[in-house]
C-alpha cells in the first residue's frame, strides 16, 4: 500500500516541486499564457479525450456535478460560521472555502489513484468548481462581474456539453481527432503541476498559524460534508470517493489571484494557499489510503 501511495503523490510532489524551483533560481515563467493555455486548449482537449471514451453514465455524472455544486453552497454557508471564529470578515474567507484546486492537483492525483475509469468523474467535479469560480467568484471579486458572460466565454462547458453528447449517442470520434485530442491534451496534466509550483513560489507567505488552523477546518468539513452529500444522492462508491477526495483538495491558487483583484488581504489568502497545500501532502495519502 505505501508503494501504491507513494506511486500516486510522487508525481505530483516532483511537478509541482518543479515549478517551485524554476521560479526560485531566478528563471521566468509566463504564468498568464500557461494558465490561458491549459484553460482554453489544454483543459478541453483533455475532458473530450478522457469522457469520448470513458465507460461512465450520464446519470452518475450529472449527479457528481450536482453533489459538488451542493457542496459548494455548503461550504459557502459554513464560511459565515468559520469567520468569526478566525475574526476574518466572511467576504475574505467565502472563496478560499468554496474552491479547492480540483485542477492542477485534483486532477493528478485522481489520475494516478484510480486511472481512466475515476477520471471523468474528478472532471466533473473540476468542471463544477470551475464554472462556479469564473463565474460567481469573478462576480463577488468585481463589482462589474458579468457571470453571463464569462460563461459563455467558458470552452470547458461547450468541451463537457459535446462529450456528454458522445457517450449518450454512443458516438466513436474519428481516429484522427481521437489521436489529436490525446497529443494536445498530453501537456494539460504536467503544465497543470508546474505552474502549481512556480504560484506557491511567487507569493508571499505570512500568517502560518491562521493559516494551519483555517486548512485544518476547511477540510475535515469539506470532506464530512462531501461524504454526506454523497449518500444522499446515492452516488456510485469510486464516484462518491472521488467527490470527498476533490472537495477536500487544499485551496485553489486562484483564490489568491480573486483577493488580489478585490483587495481583500491578498497576503492572507496567500498564507492560506501555501499552507493548506502543504497540508495536503501530509493528510492526502490518509484519504487514498481509505479510498484505494
Amino acid at each position: 500500500m505505501l508503494a501504491e501511495l507513494f506511486a500516486v503523490m510522487a508525481p505530483v510532489f516532483v511537478g509541482a516541486s518543479l515549478g517551485f524551483l524554476w521560479i526560485r533560481t531566478g528563471h521566468d515563467y509566463p504564468v498568464e499564457f500557461v494558465t490561458k493555455l491549459v484553460f482554453n486548449i489544454g483543459t478541453p482537449s483533455l475532458i473530450l479525450a478522457s469522457l469520448s471514451g470513458a465507460e461512465v453514465d450520464a446519470g452518475s455524472f450529472s449527479r457528481t456535478m450536482l453533489g459538488t455544486l451542493l457542496v459548494l453552497v455548503g461550504m459557502a454557508a459554513l464560511t459565515f460560521l468559520v469567520a468569526p471564529l478566525l475574526r476574518k470578515d466572511w467576504r475574505v474567507l467565502l472563496s478560499p472555502m468554496m474552491y479547492p484546486n480540483t485542477g492542477n492537483m485534483g486532477l493528478p492525483v485522481v489520475l494516478y489513484a484510480f486511472g481512466s475509469a475515476g477520471f471523468a468523474f474528478a472532471i466533473a467535479v473540476m468542471v463544477t468548481v470551475s464554472l462556479m469560480q469564473f463565474t460567481f467568484g469573478t462576480m463577488m471579486s468585481s463589482r462589474s462581474g458579468r457571470p453571463l458572460r464569462a460563461l459563455v466565454r467558458t470552452p470547458n462547458i461547450y468541451a463537457i456539453l459535446i462529450a456528454l453528447t458522445i457517450l449518450l449517442t454512443d458516438t466513436t470520434l474519428p481516429l484522427w481527432l481521437n489521436n489529436t485530442l490525446d497529443l494536445m491534451s498530453g501537456f494539460t496534466v504536467p503544465l497543470m503541476l508546474i505552474t502549481l509550483g512556480v504560484s506557491l513560489g511567487s507569493i508571499q507567505v505570512r500568517n502560518l498559524r491562521s493559516g494551519v488552523s483555517f486548512s485544518l477546518i476547511r477540510t475535515l468539513a469539506a470532506a464530512l460534508l462531501a461524504s454526506a452529500i454523497g449518500y444522499l444522492l446515492e452516488l456510485p462508491p469510486l464516484a462518491h470517493s472521488i467527490l470527498v477526495l476533490q472537495m477536500s483538495m487544499p485551496i485553489a491558487v486562484f483564490n489568491y489571484l480573486f483577493a488580489q483583484r478585490a483587495k481583500r488581504e491578498p497576503a492572507y489568502v496567500a498564507s492560506l494557499v501555501f499552507c493548506s497545500t502543504l497540508l495536503s501532502f501530509l493528510y492526502l495519502p490518509i484519504l487514498l489510503a481509505y479510498f484505494m
